[in-house]
């Protein structure tokens, strides 16, 4: 999975995770109609989130999460606030 905005300098990696296919604990919905295929689905991207997340963790990234539904300046102020404290690579 690629990031949705990317530091490269920093080695900052941002991704804005969906509600529904991320399985947001707020506001996940489960559907009705092929419930099994959705519930596997939505498992199968939550357990690759994190292997992605460790991935780039273990490389090095500092990696940020945002959920769809975050107010965006709150989010945009949880993203300068790292950015700030994550000096550049040379």
């Amino acid at each position: 999975m690629r990031p949705d905005i990317v530091f490269t300098a920093r080695r900052i990696a941002v991704f804005v995770d969906g509600c529904f296919w991320h399985g947001c604990p707020l506001h996940h919905t489960k559907p009705i109609a092929n419930a099994q295929y959705w519930e596997d689905k939505v498992s199968s991207n939550r357990d690759r989130d994190r292997r992605t997340t460790s991935t780039l963790e273990a490389d090095g990234w500092t990696v940020i999460r945002i959920w769809e539904h975050e107010n965006p300046q709150t989010a945009a102020a949880q993203i300068l606030a790292v950015v700030n404290t994550v000096a550049p690579q040379r």
